[in-house]
C-alpha cells in the first residue's frame, strides 16, 4: 500500500463517514417484496339466509356440497387450462343454474303470479365492460345472455321482452317459463298466499333458501378478474321488481387494480349503498385490504342499515373474503392444492392470507 500523507488519511476517513452516515438504510425484504399472486383463484356463493344444521336434513346437505364442488370444479379446470375469468365464472354459475337447489335457473323462485323473472351481470376487471339481463322468462341462462349483452351489445343492461329478443337472435337457447317450476318452490309462494301474506320474501319456516342468488368471481392466469351473478329474485315478488343481481357496483363489481365482488341477501339494500362498488372502493381510495373492506361493508354498515346477506370476493393476489352477516351462506374456493366449502356460520367465513 503506498504511503499516504497524514493529513490525506485524515481526509479520507472522514468521507468514508459522510458516505456511510447519508447512505440510505437497507429496506427489510418483507417490505418491498411484493406479494406473489395465486396463479388463479375462484370463489362462489349459492346464496347466504338463515341456514342452519337443524333446518337441513344430512341428505340435502350432502347434496348442496356436491354442487357446490361441482361448480368450483368446473370454474377451476377452465383456470387451470389457461382459459379465461370470464369463462371459469359462466361455467360456474351455469352448474348453478343448472340445480333446483338454488334460487336461480331452474331453481328460480315464483313471482306473486306463479311465474318466474329472472336476472343476471357479469363484469370483467380489465375494462369493466358489463353485461346484465333482468325480469327475462324464457332464457335458459341468464348470465349467458348478460354475458352476449356485455360481448355483442352497445348496452350495459337489457330488461323483459327486449331481452329476450337479443338473446334468441344471439342464438341463446330459449325455454317456457314452466321450465323453472319446482314443486318446492311453489309451495314456498303458496304458504303466503294461503296467509294473505303481502310480504316479498319469506321466513326461514317458510323456505329454507330465502337467498338463493348465485355467484362466482374468478382470476385466471392473466392476472383478470372477472365476476357474475344470476337469481331468481324474491318469492312473491310483484310489478316487475328488480334486486341488485343484475346492477352494477351493486350485486356485481369487478376491477383488475382493486378485486372482484358478487352480492347475495335483501337487494333493496345492496342497491341503496352500492355494495360490491363501495368494497372496491374503500380498497383504491383508502388503503383497505380486501378482508377490511368486505367486513366493513357487510359487517358494519349493512348491519347497521338492517341490510342482510353476504359476499365473496377476490383480490389482484387471490386473495378471497366471504363475510356474511345471516346465519348462514353457501359458499366457496379454489385456488392451486387449495379447496374449501361451507355453509354455516361456524365453518370459516374468510380465507384471505395475506390481508
Amino acid at each position: 500500500m503506498p504511503y499516504l500523507p497524514p493529513m490525506r488519511l485524515l481526509v479520507l476517513f472522514i468521507l468514508l463517514i459522510a458516505v456511510a452516515c447519508t447512505a440510505p438504510e437497507a429496506t427489510p425484504v418483507s417490505e418491498t417484496t411484493p406479494p406473489v399472486p395465486a396463479e388463479y383463484a375462484l370463489v362462489i356463493h349459492g346464496g347466504a339466509g338463515t341456514i342452519l344444521p337443524d333446518k337441513i336434513t344430512p341428505e340435502k346437505e350432502a347434496e348442496l356440497r356436491e354442487r357446490l364442488n361441482a361448480a368450483l370444479d368446473a370454474g377451476e379446470t377452465v383456470l387451470k387450462n389457461g382459459g379465461t375469468s370470464t369463462e371459469a365464472v359462466v361455467a360456474a354459475i351455469q352448474l348453478m343454474e343448472d340445480s333446483p337447489l338454488f334460487n336461480a335457473g331452474v331453481g328460480a323462485v315464483y313471482t306473486h303470479d306463479f311465474t318466474h323473472e329472472l336476472d343476471a351481470s357479469i363484469m370483467e376487471g380489465s375494462d369493466q365492460s358489463a353485461g346484465a339481463v333482468a325480469g327475462v322468462r324464457t332464457i335458459k341462462s341468464p348470465i349467458a345472455a348478460a354475458l352476449a349483452v356485455l360481448k355483442d351489445s352497445p348496452h350495459v343492461m337489457l330488461s323483459g321482452a327486449g331481452a329476450e329478443t337479443f338473446a334468441e337472435q344471439q342464438g341463446l337457447e330459449m325455454v317456457p317459463n314452466t321450465h323453472f317450476n319446482t314443486a318446492h318452490r311453489r309451495k314456498s309462494l303458496e304458504n303466503l298466499l294461503e296467509k294473505n301474506d303481502k310480504r316479498i320474501g319469506l321466513t326461514q319456516a317458510e323456505s329454507d333458501y330465502i337467498f338463493g342468488t348465485v355467484g362466482c368471481v374468478a382470476l385466471d392466469k392473466r392476472g383478470n378478474i372477472t365476476a357474475g351473478t344470476s337469481t331468481g329474485g324474491m318469492t312473491n315478488k310483484r310489478y316487475g321488481r328488480i334486486g341488485d343481481s343484475p346492477v352494477i357496483g351493486a350485486g356485481t363489481y369487478a376491477d383488475n387494480a382493486t378485486c372482484g365482488v358478487s352480492s347475495t341477501g335483501h337487494g333493496e339494500y345492496f342497491i341503496r349503498y352500492a355494495v360490491a362498488y363501495d368494497i372496491a372502493a374503500r380498497m383504491a381510495y383508502g388503503g383497505a385490504s380486501l378482508a377490511e373492506a368486505a367486513d366493513a361493508i357487510v359487517m358494519e354498515k349493512l348491519v347497521a342499515k338492517a341490510g342482510s346477506g353476504g359476499i365473496i370476493a377476490l383480490d389482484k393476489y387471490g386473495n378471497v373474503a366471504m363475510p356474511f352477516n345471516t346465519p348462514g351462506m353457501y359458499r366457496g374456493y379454489a385456488k392451486p392444492g387449495e379447496r374449501y366449502v361451507g355453509m354455516y356460520r361456524e365453518e370459516p367465513s374468510t380465507a384471505a392470507s395475506g390481508n
